[in-house]
């Protein structure tokens, strides 16, 4: 999976839309308008196309009329690496933005994680497209930069700082909606040329709230505003993150948003209480996932809506998926990890009612877009995906690519349509670390982005912190069965671990002893951490050593012992 020249690899089609040079007006111009909706750590499973069973009406209408893929995924599982590909096509591991460059400094290993930004040069869909004669807008999360922790750096950028036990009151809103302006202006500086209702990142506390219809009646005023010529939509929700009662909570809360308290409700989408009284019509639990899942279809309904009272749904190309999944969150497994739910519909371009087996990923979206933007792409764009254009009539094309590559702080991976290996390789700085770390610490230490809670939801499989992991997931989908120490597998083991050295060459950064310099490390240094890791029970942030009890077990056992004894004095 080499770095290819952008230009050589979008389809033939985007010669000839710029062969007759700028368009005077719509009626010259047959370019698709593009809309991309991402959602938030949402799983393929709460999804109807996917069989899972939920309430989605118009995500079931979208994969109807549209394709469905199966083999789609994310190069990485937490919120800020995967949505910068998706911004950029480009693997997070790939940045040159100062904030990647400071906490990764060129030479030395890489760590993609909650650490990438866009970069200063613009190099971006929204950039790039505006100057192809798109109007760009963005609304929703962000989640990619700049790094804002501090109250000073707050000031520094002429932003208001918020503390996190702030009252909801008049002015904690007017903080609010001052950082929100702040960050519709940030987004047209990076090249977007409309911006509105955008969270810069997860919810903040107190109006820390989801709001689909905030963001959505921003999305139908930008459809609305430049029906006249094609446009490009990238649009991110909050839901589905968080727990699943969150999401039915926030529906009693309709003035509460990423701007602070709202004069009125937003407009544009089904009544919530409507919604609610349909699920419940429907034998649906609000209050376990349902809320969520049908209140994100029903922002997509709004916006299909939308297009088809406007006469442009047919030449709408409309993309929905997840930017990871949440069981797996924070590791490279593919259920509920890597793999998500991804639709494309667009009945001008797109062949109805098609499922793809094709292995495609986040970093192909942007050159997709390229591609049928006719897009004049600077030849110093770095780009890691390819146009998904091809796989539209529902053909397998020749010389499709036969594997993935996947990055996430300390672990690499890559994956076929039958095999899968991940390498675990630590810095010698954080060799350093978990050898002086208490046995409660080892698991942040050894997480892959040094956190537990979202950190360590992989650890729920046994082979999270092995430090080389091959598995046949044609067969083992959820990689219970670790094949790397198995003698009969060397072979197939040795063809992985060089597919993976091909692709970390091509980034240009040391990785473990696939690729030596820096502060890479080779494996086997840490051998008695990782025994131990292994046998501790790790339930989010809470931690219970080998010998121990959790609080709950503890209870549990309490209750059943008390039942014995009534049981006993009653006989």
């Amino acid at each position: 999976m080499q770095r290819r020249d952008f230009l050589k690899s979008v389809g033939s089609g985007s010669a000839a839309l710029m062969a007759g040079g700028a368009w005077a007006n719509r009626g010259e111009d047959n370019r698709p308008n593009i809309i991309l909706f991402v959602t938030d750590d949402q799983d393929k499973h709460s999804l109807g196309a996917y069989g899972g069973h939920s309430m989605t009406p118009n995500l079931d209408r979208m994969a109807q009329e549209g394709m469905v893929f199966h083999q789609a995924y994310v190069s990485s599982t937490v919120c800020t690496p995967s949505r910068y590909s998706m911004l950029t096509g480009r693997y997070a591991g790939r940045s040159y933005s100062s904030m990647y460059r400071k906490a990764c400094p060129p030479g030395m290993q890489g760590y993609p994680s909650f650490n990438v930004e866009l970069e200063d040069d613009n190099m971006n869909v929204g950039a790039v497209l505006s100057k192809s004669g798109y109007a760009t807008g963005y609304v929703g999360k962000f989640h990619v930069g700049p790094e804002i922790k501090r109250p000073e750096h707050y000031e520094e950028r002429g932003l208001k700082y918020i503390p996190s036990d702030a009252e909801p009151d008049a002015a904690t809103s007017d903080a609010f909606r001052h950082n929100e302006l702040w960050y519709r202006e940030y987004m047209q500086k990076k090249g977007f040329s409309w911006a509105k209702n955008i969270y810069p990142g997860n919810m903040q506390k107190p109006f820390n709230s989801h709001n689909s219809d905030w963001t959505t009646e921003a999305a139908l005023e930008f459809i609305e505003e430049n029906q006249d010529q094609p446009f490009y939509l990238h649009y991110c929700t909050t839901l589905v993150h968080g727990p699943d009662k969150s999401w039915r909570v926030s529906m009693d809360k309709p003035l509460v948003s990423g701007a602070g308290k709202l004069d009125s409700p937003a407009q544009g989408m089904t009544d919530r209480q409507e919604l609610l009284r349909r699920l419940d019509a429907e034998g649906y639990d609000p209050m376990k996932g349902h809320a969520g899942y049908t209140w994100v279809d029903d922002s997509v309904g709004a916006m299909m809506r939308k297009l088809d009272e406007l006469g442009i749904g047919d030449n709408t190309l409309f993309v929905f998926i997840s930017d990871h999944g949440s069981d797996m969150k924070a590791s490279l497994l593919n259920v509920d990890g890597t793999n998500v739910p991804c639709m494309m519909r667009w009945p001008k371009g797109i062949q109805a009612g098609f499922e793809s087996q094709e292995l495609i990923q986040n970093i192909d979206l942007v050159p997709t877009f390229f591609d049928l933007a006719g897009a004049s792409v600077p030849v110093e764009y770095a780009i890691d995906g390819q146009s998904l254009r091809p796989l539209f009539g529902g053909q397998k094309p020749d010389g499709w690519r036969d594997h993935l590559y996947f990055e996430m702080g300390t672990a690499r991976a890559v994956c076929t349509q039958d095999w899968k290996y991940t390498a675990v390789r630590y810095t010698q700085e954080q060799i350093r670390r978990i050898k002086r770390s208490s046995p409660e610490q080892l698991p942040r230490a050894m997480s892959y982005i040094g956190r537990t809670g979202i950190g360590t939801r992989g650890s729920r499989n046994p082979n999270f912190f092995d430090e080389d992991q091959l598995f046949y997931v044609k067969e083992d989908a959820k990689e219970l069965e670790n094949l790397a120490d198995d003698p009969e597998y060397r072979e197939r083991l040795e063809m992985m671990r060089e597919m993976l050295k091909r692709d970390l060459v091509s980034l240009e950064r040391p990785f473990g002893e696939f690729v030596p310099g820096g502060n890479a490390a080779p494996p086997g240094q840490v051998d008695e951490q990782l025994a131990l890791v292994k046998k501790i029970k790790i339930q989010e942030k809470k931690i219970t050593l080998p010998g121990t009890q959790t609080p709950d077990e503890s209870s549990r056992r309490q209750q059943r012992r008390a039942e014995r004894e009534k049981r006993r004095s009653e006989q």
